[in-house]
């Protein structure tokens, strides 16, 4: 039973999105620890470097499904505080690796990247449920500040402990994610469960007594109708959707363009910016890895001053000119570095890094953000559950697949050649989003499917 104590909704807004910054935290930690490590171990081999850190991406690939399942049967709440104790068991698990035990971080990470992946599940999901319907527009842009917020504490935290010995510094690093893991559960033990989550179990008394935490009373039961009618649509779309249907000429395009959109978001590189961009530093400059990490902190701060932007203009751009904005600028930042070395071989190195910053400032208003507003917009209801998972996981198999092979490419090429690879996918997603991509701002989702039948029709009678 839900507690009869009211919580005041400004603590259940902060801690259903504390898990964000959570999620953040652990994807950014790793920036700072790795040069460390390599240190610490003497690691030289990409392969195993590529492991590592790309570990926790193979992980939150199954977290993610999982938990979409196991929160329909055991609720929200509880998800998000099973997620909070694999946080924490993980990172101190990282932080006690034994000496040269490259496989057994990876196997852990493997297993923290599990309570990641159901972190970027469930946050958003217990949050949309938990905000009035006025506010549910913003709630990607806010998802996305915590999260990079969470990145940016992460910097700030492997600055102040580089100073310690290279074997504590980062044990200590991988340890420090489960403090703000242990304030999460903390938190969440005080947060009720999802309404929508209660009134799908039949537990009309206990959703009600929720609602009246966060909503105004005359506008409860018009709410509780509106759930309890929705749920039975997913119900009956559910029953009569298969993994065919999705692939069906009804819905083959918003498929592929929601699909497509999360897929290039990674495969554009991003993550080999956030991942590894002391290693980026120490290539272009000769400087040791673990003296440059105030530029983890720069591109933190980048993001999230990119993500206050996005709020502020997300619905004010039509969604296709913003990604065609960013991701031409992207792609050009990626490819200027290359055409500057092959012209002038004494540019300087840092130029690279500088380039680097501009990606990331079009990348941290557009594409960052902008993906999953997509995502949550163009599904239409009688595939949405099972598309929006398609879509996320090809977006983390696109970061594992990125956090893997950069190493490995920049170990066989220069590093301006990989980056310009990312340019031309950067530009190819451009052209993606030209060709397939429907408009979706101002658009109901019934009108978001009709524009989908009618493309598609057109590409079967061509």
């Amino acid at each position: 039973m839900v507690k009869e104590k009211k919580v005041s909704s400004r603590f259940i807004y902060f801690f259903g999105a504390f898990g964000g910054i959570l999620f953040g935290y652990d994807i950014g930690v790793m920036t700072g620890a790795l040069p460390f490590l390599q240190q610490d171990w003497g690691l030289e081999s990409a392969v195993v470097i590529g492991w590592i850190t790309s570990s926790i991406m193979l992980g939150a690939i199954f977290g993610g499904a999982m938990a979409g399942q196991l929160s329909d049967r055991l609720g929200r709440r509880k998800m998000i505080l099973i997620s909070a104790v694999v946080f924490v068991i993980g990172s101190l698990l990282s932080g006690i690796a034994p000496p040269d035990g490259h496989y057994y971080l990876i196997a852990v990470r493997i297993f923290l990247g599990m309570a990641v992946g159901a972190a970027s599940a469930l946050v958003p999901a217990y949050m949309s449920e938990m905000a009035p319907a006025h506010l549910r527009g913003r709630l990607s842009g806010i998802n996305q500040t915590m999260i990079v917020s969470g990145m940016l504490l992460s910097y700030i935290v492997d600055y102040f402990l580089s100073g310690l010995s290279t074997t504590i510094a980062w044990r200590s690093m991988l340890a420090m994610a489960a403090v703000p893991a242990v304030i999460l559960f903390i938190g969440v033990l005080k947060l009720p469960e999802s309404p929508r989550f209660l009134i799908k179990n039949n537990k009309l008394a206990e959703a009600r007594t929720v609602l009246s935490y966060i909503r105004p009373k005359d506008k409860i039961e018009t709410e509780i109708k509106q759930i309890q009618e929705m749920a039975e649509r997913e119900r009956l779309a559910s029953q009569q959707t298969s993994l065919g249907t999705m692939f069906s000429g009804k819905y083959r395009y918003l498929l592929f363009a929601g699909v497509g959109i999360a897929a290039f978001q990674q495969f554009q590189g991003a993550n080999a910016i956030f991942y590894y961009i002391p290693l980026i530093v120490e290539e272009a400059t000769g400087s040791a890895a673990s003296s440059a990490l105030m530029w983890p902190i720069i591109q933190g701060i980048i993001l999230v001053l990119g993500s206050l932007l996005f709020l502020v203009i997300a619905d004010k751009f039509k969604r296709r000119t913003l990604l065609t904005l960013g991701g031409t600028v992207m792609g050009l930042s990626f490819i200027f570095p290359a055409i500057l070395n092959a012209v002038i071989p004494n540019t300087n190195p840092m130029m690279i890094v500088v380039f680097l910053s501009i990606y990331v400032a079009f990348y941290s208003f557009t594409w960052a953000p902008l993906t999953w507003v997509i995502v949550g917009e163009i599904f239409p209801l009688m595939i949405r559950g099972r598309a929006s998972g398609l879509a996320s996981s090809f977006n983390w198999l696109g970061s594992f697949l990125v956090g893997l092979m950069f190493p490995i490419m920049t170990a066989s090429m220069p590093q301006e050649a990989v980056f310009a690879i990312f340019g031309v996918i950067c530009l190819l997603g451009v052209l993606f989003v030209q060709v397939r991509v429907p408009e979706t701002r101002g658009y109901t989702l019934e009108e978001i499917e009709k524009i989908g039948e009618r493309k598609q029709a057109k590409r079967n009678s061509a």
